[in-house]
């Protein structure tokens, strides 16, 4: 493969093309303090961009509530810059929230920008925050992307303190394993920055501005693998340290003490992890030096991959409880019954002594003459009650009269099924690769409007033939306890997925792959704009997957797409 990157598709301006450690030296140290979105740039000032040749030009001049293609209405402007703007906006056809990059038409770098756009819309990569449209119309280019509202900003999570071994290890891996896909695509990042990756509410991180960033700022590179790997062993210095790997101070980071080089990370910070001290050194530019003097330097993101797969395994910290709280006795459990709770309730109270049982002559009598009164009672209630249903049967047995009789096979009417109370639903990802788990909650709200999206695949219809997605994704649905399911009523975003609903065991706990799911409520096929069906028998489970396997095509004809709009599970 070539090593040129197309990310920025050859733009002419190679006067910005700075490596990662001089980008950083031009941050200002108030990066922490700088407003911050979900899926926009942070906004930026002139001294914190790379130094291009060009005069800078104005970004057009729009304002919120400016409407491009009918549809996309401008809310916010997070950026202004160069020549660009970026904003928080709203798709009004699928009413949700997205994210647009706005420049002229004529702007040096807008071709650039656009060519940039559409390659990385093709790679439909989930880890990747996705470019959903880009066109050029009335004189401005612009690039529409998913806005993640609920996703964290990796600069926050820095802010707040060094990562615990576990919660660095996943970024590293899942961020070097997400930009080698990348690579082998011909695609770099080559603006790899705290601010370009994102953390979802499930823990999976998201990379954001894939070849558009550097497009948007005129940054190319003659090794864009080299790059990026640095950039990503930054990332892992910057977790581990809470220090950015340079100098200077950057994104809300202290850099290292000037004129000590590059230190490992932990004879930075006391308890760091000796074997991602050293897979952070491999990947950062060292003169071919490493913490351990041993291993060889990564140079591309998949080396970076494998070296951090070829380590031991590092296990999440034990969970720490909460001790509860003593247990304590009811007041009848204590003796206290009847008497009152709070500070007095250890107060003396009169103790009332019931009376003697009847022992004399008289008494006996009397119980003698209570005990016949109740058994005289008992026998004259079980007559009536024999007459009754010897009378209720003599009825049944008229004409026109229809008796149901179990003995003869007749079985009862069931009662008519009721929605159960769903407790929770998460994205089915069987290999930790989520795909819009923010948008999950949309698929149980009782809100027929609002959905779980698939993003857009191109060529395959099972989910763009990528590997995260081997087995499908879909919603697992929660009923909070094992429960009797009698049926299930899904709508479907679009009609013509290929789906099926399944149902975990009754001892299951957390069920996550396919083979978690054994009991099928429905059969594998291609479905209408509903998914329902009222089992003959119920099913005893806690997990329901609704399964989707194939998508349908879209409303261009040329990319597949599908969701789930809602669920309901009948017991």
């Amino acid at each position: 493969m070539a090593e040129r990157s197309t990310a920025a598709v050859d733009v002419a301006d190679n006067s910005g093309d700075k490596p990662l450690a001089a980008e950083a030296d031009e941050a200002t140290s108030d990066g922490a303090a700088e407003a911050q979105d979900a899926t926009g740039e942070r906004p930026q000032d002139a001294e914190n961009e790379p130094k291009g040749s060009e005069t800078a030009l104005p970004a057009p001049d729009l304002h919120s509530g400016h409407k491009l293609a009918g549809r996309y209405r401008l809310e916010e402007c997070v950026t202004r810059l160069d020549g660009f703007s970026s904003w928080r906006a709203v798709d009004e056809k699928l009413r949700r929230a997205v994210g647009v990059h706005l420049l002229p038409a004529d702007h040096p770098r807008a071709r650039s920008v656009l060519a940039a756009a559409r390659s990385s819309a093709l790679l439909g990569d989930p880890r990747f925050v996705q470019v959903l449209d880009a066109v050029e119309e009335n004189d401005l280019v612009y690039v529409v992307h998913e806005w993640l509202p609920d996703a964290t900003e990796l600069t926050a999570l820095l802010g707040a303190g060094p990562m615990e071994a576990h919660d660095a290890y996943q970024l590293v891996s899942q961020i070097s394993q997400a930009m080698a896909a990348a690579h082998r695509e011909g695609l770099a990042h080559l603006r790899l920055t705290p601010g370009a990756v994102l953390r979802s509410s499930s823990g999976q991180y998201r990379i954001r501005g894939l070849a558009v960033n550097a497009a948007l700022r005129g940054i190319t590179s003659d090794g864009p693998q080299r790059a990026d790997t640095e950039a990503i062993g930054a990332l892992l210095y910057a977790a581990l340290t809470q220090r950015w790997p340079y100098e200077s101070d950057a994104y809300g980071l202290t850099g290292l003490p000037k004129g000590v080089g590059l230190i490992p990370p932990d004879q930075v910070r006391a308890g760091v992890h000796r074997g991602l001290s050293e897979i952070a050194m491999r990947a950062l530019a060292n003169d071919g030096a490493t913490a351990s003097r041993q291993e060889q330097p990564c140079t591309t993101p998949d080396e970076l991959a494998k070296a951090i797969a070829a380590m031991p395994r590092i296990r999440p910290p034990e969970p720490t409880f909460t001790a509860p709280p003593e247990y304590q006795r009811t007041t009848y459990q204590q003796g206290t019954y009847g008497r009152p709770a709070g500070p007095a309730a250890g107060v003396t109270q009169p103790v009332v002594v019931p009376p003697a049982p009847l022992q004399s002559r008289t008494g006996k009598a009397l119980k003698w003459a209570v005990s016949g009164l109740l058994i005289a009672a008992l026998g004259l209630g079980s007559w009536q009650l024999a007459e009754t249903l010897l009378d209720r049967d003599k009825g049944s047995s008229d004409p026109g009269t229809t008796r149901t009789d179990p003995q003869n096979g007749d079985k009862p009417k069931p009662p008519p099924a009721v929605p159960l109370k769903i407790a929770g639903a998460v994205e089915f990802t069987p290999i930790g690769s989520s795909i819009s788990q923010e948008e999950v909650p949309n698929t149980v709200d009782g809100k027929p409007g609002t959905s779980w999206i698939t993003p857009r695949y191109e060529g395959f219809p099972n989910f763009g033939n990528l590997a995260p997605r081997k087995d499908g994704s879909g919603i697992v649905v929660d009923l909070g306890s094992v429960q009797d399911v009698s049926g299930i009523d899904v709508t479907l975003y679009r009609s013509g997925q290929k789906a099926e609903v399944l149902a975990a065991a009754e001892s299951a706990s957390a069920p996550s792959s396919l083979s978690d799911f054994p009991q099928h409520l429905t059969q594998l096929g291609t479905a209408g704009s509903n998914l329902k069906e009222s089992l003959p028998k119920p099913v005893r489970t806690r997990y329901i997957l609704i399964h989707i396997t194939e998508l349908p095509l879209d409303d261009t004809g040329s990319g597949y797409r599908g969701g789930i709009s809602e669920i309901s599970v009948l017991g």
